[in-house]
């Protein structure tokens, strides 16, 4: 038995969850590859033209995998705690079980719906008991992948706080870390900036109980719970950078209102909006980039009074 998981979407926050906990198991996965252009040609094929990138990216990952597996996990999350959640991520399992039902896809679905006590343990629990998995091993697995979860997000935010203690121009990154750690569409641009003499500094890995309490400072009616991760990072870690860049996917509409209440609100950063589409070329974001750092070069000189 194997199973496929798709390199889009929530595998870039729960991988070290979902990967951990089938090792438990002793069952088998594959991943699809990084993104390239033909799983993105691939999933806009398969998506309606209304999708957001991300959402094609994921179906083109899903494509890959259909005929490389036993059964394909899908995910399906309602809410985190009493915040709202994309309905992409309400939906996907349907929309993937409609799109490739042609194909006869075996789904495996992780249903987690806090407000029916329908907890993470619990999904996982019977993800496993639909692979023939007893409770006991499922209940072992599952709190091993979640210590493994954890040591992950406290390395990252430990390495993180070495970059911030690091001398040189730091750029926040606001972006899903299905975005910004996507090969298609935000490894161009934290790689460029590095290039530039930039040191990318990444929004989504902050302390997300903290960034959820500081989120109010910037917005107190934002209803949804990955947005407002984002946001009280902004509040987390504003002082600490030269620059903030807006990263989103094409035509995400949360992204669309939260980046506008950013851009509005933050006066004492320089504020860059990049809304990435499924064209690989880069010349244009290069441009913007370079005269990004130019402005903030420009005004760190003048507050030196260099210029």
């Amino acid at each position: 038995m194997k199973i496929g998981i798709p390199r889009a979407f929530l595998y870039y926050r729960y991988k070290e969850l979902w990967e951990t906990f089938f090792r438990e198991l002793g069952i088998e996965f594959i991943l699809s590859p990084e993104t390239q252009n033909d799983l993105v040609r691939a999933g806009s094929m398969h998506a309606i033209d209304e999708a957001c990138l991300s959402s094609k990216i994921y179906l083109g990952h899903v494509a890959w995998l259909l005929d490389k597996c036993d059964y394909l996990l899908i995910p399906r999350i309602s809410r985190y705690g009493a915040g709202t959640v994309c309905s992409k991520y309400q939906a996907i399992y349907d929309v993937v079980a409609n799109t490739f039902r042609k194909r006869r896809a075996r789904l495996l679905c992780c249903n987690i719906e806090p407000r029916t006590a329908d907890g993470e343990m619990a999904a996982f629990i019977r993800l496993s008991k639909a692979l023939g998995r007893k409770n006991a091993e499922s209940i072992l697995a599952y709190l091993a992948a979640k210590q493994a979860q954890k040591k992950a997000q406290r390395e990252e935010l430990e390495q993180q706080e070495r970059l911030l203690s690091r001398d040189g121009m730091k750029i926040l990154v606001v972006a899903h870390r299905y975005n910004v750690c996507d090969k298609f569409i935000g490894e161009p641009i934290l790689n460029r900036l590095r290039e530039m003499g930039a040191l990318p500094i990444i929004a989504d890995i902050a302390p997300k109980k903290e960034a959820v309490a500081r989120a109010s400072s910037l917005s107190e009616t934002l209803p949804w719970a990955l947005s407002k991760e984002l946001v009280g990072s902004v509040a987390i870690y504003r002082r600490h950078v030269d620059g903030i860049i807006l990263l989103s996917a094409f035509p995400c509409g949360p992204d669309s209102l939260v980046n506008e209440m950013l851009t509005r609100k933050i006066k004492d950063k320089p504020v860059l909006t990049l809304i990435m589409d499924g064209h690989r070329g880069m010349a244009g974001i290069e441009t913007r980039l370079e005269s990004f750092l130019d402005i903030i070069r420009f005004q760190e000189a003048r507050d030196y009074g260099c210029v």
